[in-house]
């Protein structure tokens, strides 16, 4: 984290189209922020992206800066303060959880409650729907002592009772 200042989340979701990575994030420079963490994808053909930014701009200020981007209501644009947290403790070990199959209501709840009972914490979640196929990845950082084959086995009935497959597989730093 730079010495930053004021941490400032900002999400902008609504309907795609080109620049607005572009316009929102030279919006942002031009108040002098700086853009620490930012996560975009489309879902559905819908825009989403949030920034956590850092600087002296006010959330009125960066509100006011980024109006122009909702005026013709096809976007939504929320700022907001946030407090600067230490660094995370790191994981005793990081995990890539993919579940894949045919979808149905439930999927992501149930498999990602195996995680949470076993104190683990998901760091990023991807799905995608493709026809009738549905596919989940997530990043999970376990805490010492999990029993990672416990928690693999657990997954995977879960898994089975849905009609899906599941995997667990223990990563290296550098390919998450």
């Amino acid at each position: 984290m730079t010495d930053a200042g004021t941490l400032h989340a900002i999400t902008v979701l609504g309907h795609d189209r080109p620049g607005i990575i572009a316009w929102t994030t030279d919006r942002l420079a031009s108040l002098g922020l700086n853009i620490e963490d930012t996560s975009m994808t489309l879902l559905r053909g819908h825009f989403a992206m949030t920034l956590v930014c850092a600087g002296a701009a006010t959330d009125d200020e960066i509100a006011a800066a980024l109006a122009p981007l909702a005026e013709d209501g096809s976007l939504t644009v929320t700022v907001r303060e946030v407090p600067h947290e230490g660094p995370h403790a790191p994981a005793d070990s990081q995990w890539l959880l993919t579940v894949h199959g045919g979808d149905r209501a439930g999927i992501v709840s149930s498999v990602v409650a195996e995680v949470a009972r076993v104190e683990g914490n998901i760091t990023d979640l991807t799905t995608r729907l493709a026809g009738e196929l549905y596919l989940l990845v997530a990043e999970v950082s376990l805490p010492p002592g999990v029993d990672t084959e416990a928690l693999e086995a657990a997954i995977k009935s879960v898994a089975t009772d849905l009609g899906v497959g599941a995997t667990l597989r223990a990563v290296e730093a550098d390919e998450l």
